[in-house]
C-alpha cells in the first residue's frame, strides 16, 4: 500500500457508510441530501480533502459556497486540519466581489461602481421621488421585497404582473412598487452604486460576456461545492450556472425539511430537480443524526412527518446516534411576561448548575419577541448575545480591543508569549480575566472582548498542532508559539471574512438566525398560534414553510429541549392555542388537540384542554406556580412549616458558601413542593418540578436529611460531605 492510499483510508476512518459514500463519489454531478446533526459539514470537507489527496485536482481549483461568512470560516479551518489549503470557501457575494474587483475593469469601462452601505437609504429616497408617503417600517418592507424581486430575477417593468400570477402579497399597491423599485435601480445606478444582488448580476453578465474572464475564472476554479442548496436563489443559480459554463462536476448539500427563506427568494427547487437536470447524479442520503439526544429526533421527526407539498417528497427521517437523554420538556404560562421570568430562571439554574452560557439559547420567532428576554435575562444577572445586532468585529468594545492588541504589538508587551501578552494588552480598555460584571449590557460588553482572549487560545492550540518538525523554533532553540502580531493578522482575516469566535452568553436568536448553529440547551418559546405559524402565513406553502422553521428549532438542540408559550400575550389578555404543529402531539405540559368527531369535523374550541388538575378541588391549574404545586392557590395547603424554614435557611447557608444567589440552589416554590409532599426517597423527591439529576446528587442527601427530622447544622455537613 502506497503512503497516498493510507492516507486516503485515514481520511475515511471515521466516516458511517453513507458519508464515504459521499466522499469518494465520483467526479461530476453529487446530491448529498443531509438531515439535520448528520455531519454534512465532515462530509463535504473529506470530500474536498480527498479528491485533493487523490490528485484530481489542488485546493485552489476548489470553489466552496456557503451561505454565511461563519460557515465558510468554518469549513476552511476544517480543511486546514485535513492538510488542505488554497480552497476558495466564500459566501457567494464574497466570491463574487472578489472576482468582480479583479475583472471589474474592463466590464464597467468607466469605473467599477461602490458598494452601497445601505438599501434602505436609497429605497426611502426613491420612494419620496416616486410621491410615496412611507415610513421607516414600510421603507424596510419595500427594501425587502425588491431585494426578494431581484433574487428572484424580476424586474420592475414585470414585478406587478408577476405577483399577480403568484398571488404574493405586495407591501403596497404593485404599481406603486414597480415605481419605488424602478426609482432604485436609477438612482443607484445614477450615483454610480450597486447593491449585493448587483454583484451577484453583474458577475454573472461579465462571465457571460467576457470571454477572457470567463476562461480564467473556469480555469481556476474547476470543483464547485454549494452548501445549504436547498435555499439558493434563482439569481445565485444564475452565477452558478456561468461558473460552470458546460461542466458538471458539482456537488450540492442540502436538506429540503430546513428551506425556509423563501422571503428572500430562496427555493428549494433546484435542489429537488437536481436529479432531474443530471440524471447520472450520484445521490446520497444522510440520516445519521450526531447531534441531538433520541428524544429531540423523535419530536423531529413527529413535526416533519406531517409536512406536505414538494419539499416532503425529500423529506429524511433521521435515526438518533447518541444515547438516550431527558424528556423534551413542554411548559404553558399564564402570559408571556411569565414565560420570559421562567426561562430566564431556567437558564441562570443551567449556568449554576455547570452548563456554559454559550451552550444555551432561547430561540423565538420574531426579533420584537427579544427584547422581553433581555430584561429577563438581566434580572437574573445572565449574560446574553443577541444575535441580529452589530456584527462581532463592528462592536465598538471589540473594535477598541483590536486597536489595544495592535499597539501592544509595537511595544514591550508584543515580546510576551501570546497566553501573557493578550491580557496585558487588554488592561488599556479595562478589561481583566474573571472580573466580568454582575450582567446587562456592561456584561455582554465584557464577554465580548473575552471572546478576543478565547480566541487567542484557540490561535495558540491551532499553531501547535500545526507544526510539523522543530524547524519553526526560535534562535534559541526553543519555539515560543505564536507573537501577538501574528494574532492581530489573524483578527484581521477574521474580521474581513466576518468569522466571529463565540461569546460566553445565552444566545437570543430567531430561528430563521438560528439555522445551522446547535446549543446543548435550547428553549423554544412562544410557540402559539398566530406566532408559529404567523399570522401572515396564509397559504399551504407559507404554513408548511413555517412547519419547517419549527423543525429546524428543534434540530438545534443538542440534550435539552424546552418547549412553551404563553396562554395570552399580555396579562390579562385574549387566551391564545397552542400551535397547529404541536398540538396534536399531545407533549406533557401542553394540551392535546380534540380528536376529530365521527360524527363530523372536528369542533373549534375558545379555550385550550386542561393542563393539570388541582389535587384538592380538582379544577384546570392553569397559572404556573399552581401546577408546579400541584394545586391552586384557594385549596388549603399541607405545608410542614417547620420544614419549610429549616430548608430555607439550609438553603441561604450552602448559597454563601458557593457564593451565588439562594434561588440557583432551589426555589422558594421548590421548598414548598418538598415541605409539602416531604418525599421519603430519591425518586420521590426527583418527581418534583425543578429537582433535575443535578440537583439530585448535589442536594438530595441533605434535603432527605431535613425532611427526617435533621437540624439544618447536619444538612450542611452532608451537603459539604457529598460535594
Amino acid at each position: 500500500m502506497t503512503s497516498r492510499d493510507r492516507e486516503l483510508d485515514h481520511l475515511l476512518a471515521d466516516l458511517d457508510p453513507e458519508q464515504r459514500e459521499a466522499v469518494t463519489a465520483d467526479a461530476g454531478p453529487v446530491c448529498i441530501l443531509a438531515g439535520a446533526g448528520t455531519g454534512k459539514t465532515r462530509a463535504v470537507t473529506h470530500r474536498i480533502a480527498w479528491r485533493v489527496r487523490r490528485g484530481d485536482l489542488r485546493g485552489q481549483h476548489v470553489t466552496a459556497v456557503t451561505f454565511t461568512a461563519r460557515a465558510a470560516g468554518e469549513m476552511r479551518d476544517r480543511l486546514r486540519g485535513l492538510g488542505v489549503t488554497g480552497v476558495n470557501a466564500r459566501t457567494f457575494h464574497s466570491a463574487a466581489l472578489r472576482q468582480l474587483r479583479y475583472f471589474g475593469a474592463r466590464h464597467f469601462r468607466g469605473g467599477m461602481p461602490e458598494l452601497v452601505d445601505s438599501a434602505l437609504k436609497f429605497v426611502a429616497i426613491a420612494a419620496a421621488r416616486t410621491g410615496l408617503k412611507t415610513s421607516r417600517a414600510k421603507n424596510f418592507d419595500l427594501a425587502t421585497e425588491i431585494e426578494w424581486a431581484a433574487s428572484s430575477l424580476i424586474g420592475p417593468d414585470d414585478y406587478a404582473a408577476t405577483i399577480a400570477k403568484l398571488g404574493r402579497d405586495a407591501p403596497a399597491a404593485p404599481e406603486d412598487v414597480a415605481k419605488v423599485y424602478a426609482a432604485y435601480v436609477e438612482g443607484k445606478q445614477r450615483a454610480g452604486l450597486m447593491d449585493f444582488a448587483d454583484v451577484l448580476a453583474h458577475t454573472a453578465d461579465m462571465i457571460g460576456e467576457d470571454e477572457a474572464a470567463a476562461d480564467r475564472i473556469r480555469s481556476q476554479y474547476r470543483f464547485f461545492v454549494v452548501d445549504e442548496y436547498q435555499d439558493v436563489t434563482p439569481l445565485q443559480q444564475r452565477l452558478l450556472d456561468a461558473w460552470l459554463g458546460d461542466r458538471d462536476d458539482l456537488t450540492v448539500v442540502g436538506d429540503a425539511s430546513q428551506t425556509i427563506y423563501s422571503f428572500t427568494g430562496a427555493t428549494s427547487r433546484y435542489l429537488l430537480d437536481f436529479t432531474r437536470r443530471y440524471p447520472d447524479a450520484a445521490l446520497v442520503r444522510l440520516v445519521r443524526d450526531y447531534r441531538s439526544t433520541p428524544q429531540v429526533v423523535g419530536l423531529a421527526n413527529s413535526i416533519i412527518g406531517e409536512s406536505k407539498g414538494r419539499e416532503a417528497a425529500m423529506r429524511l427521517e433521521l435515526i438518533g446516534q447518541r444515547p438516550s437523554g431527558r424528556e423534551v420538556f413542554a411548559e404553558t404560562f399564564k402570559d408571556e411576561a411569565e414565560e420570559a421570568e421562567m426561562v430566564a430562571r431556567r437558564c441562570s439554574q443551567l449556568i449554576a448548575d455547570g452548563t456554559s452560557p454559550s451552550q444555551i439559547a432561547v430561540l423565538y420567532r420574531t426579533n420584537a419577541q427579544s427584547q422581553a428576554y433581555e430584561e429577563a435575562m438581566a434580572s437574573y444577572a445572565v449574560p446574553t448575545v443577541v444575535t441580529g445586532a452589530a456584527r462581532f468585529f463592528d462592536r465598538p468594545e471589540v473594535r477598541q480591543a483590536v486597536v489595544a492588541l495592535r499597539a501592544a504589538a509595537k511595544n514591550d508587551i508584543g515580546e510576551l508569549p501570546l497566553a501573557e501578552a493578550v491580557p496585558a494588552a487588554l488592561e488599556a480598555v479595562g478589561w481583566r480575566p474573571g472580573a466580568a460584571p454582575s450582567g446587562g449590557a456592561q456584561r455582554e460588553q465584557y464577554e465580548a472582548v473575552a471572546a478576543l482572549a478565547g480566541l487567542a487560545d484557540q490561535f495558540a492550540r491551532q499553531y501547535e498542532a500545526s507544526r510539523e518538525d522543530e524547524s519553526t523554533a526560535d534562535s534559541e532553540g526553543e519555539d515560543r508559539g505564536p507573537t501577538l502580531e501574528e494574532f492581530c493578522a489573524e483578527l484581521g482575516r477574521r474580521a474581513s471574512e466576518q468569522h466571529a469566535p463565540a461569546v460566553e452568553g445565552v444566545t437570543l436568536a430567531s430561528l430563521h438566525s438560528a439555522k445551522g448553529l446547535e446549543w446543548d440547551a435550547v428553549f423554544l418559546v412562544g410557540l402559539a398560534d398566530g406566532t408559529l405559524p404567523t399570522t401572515f402565513a396564509r397559504t399551504d406553502e407559507a404554513r408548511e414553510e413555517e412547519r419547517r422553521l419549527l423543525y429546524v428549532g428543534i434540530t438545534r438542540a443538542r440534550e435539552w429541549l424546552q418547549l412553551s408559550y404563553g396562554l395570552s400575550r399580555n396579562p390579562g389578555g385574549r387566551e391564545r392555542k397552542l400551535s397547529r404543529f404541536l398540538a396534536p402531539l399531545g407533549l406533557g405540559g401542553f394540551p392535546r388537540a380534540p380528536e376529530p368527531s365521527a360524527a363530523g369535523p372536528r369542533q373549534r374550541t375558545k379555550k385550550p384542554a386542561k393542563v393539570l388538575d388541582c389535587s384538592g378541588c380538582g379544577k384546570p391549574l392553569t397559572d404556573a406556580r399552581d401546577r408546579k404545586l400541584g394545586h391552586c392557590a384557594d385549596c388549603p395547603a399541607t405545608m410542614d412549616e417547620e420544614l419549610f424554614e429549616r430548608l430555607r435557611e439550609w438553603r441561604v447557608t450552602i448559597a454563601k458558601e458557593g457564593g451565588k444567589p439562594a434561588f440557583t440552589v432551589f426555589t422558594d416554590v421548590t421548598l414548598i413542593a418538598i415541605a409539602e409532599r416531604c418525599p421519603a426517597s430519591d425518586t420521590e423527591l426527583a418527581s418534583l418540578h425543578g429537582i433535575g439529576k443535578s440537583k439530585l446528587d448535589k442536594y438530595g442527601p441533605a434535603v432527605l436529611c431535613l425532611v427526617n427530622g435533621g437540624t439544618v447544622e447536619e444538612a450542611v455537613a452532608v451537603s459539604s460531605d457529598g460535594n
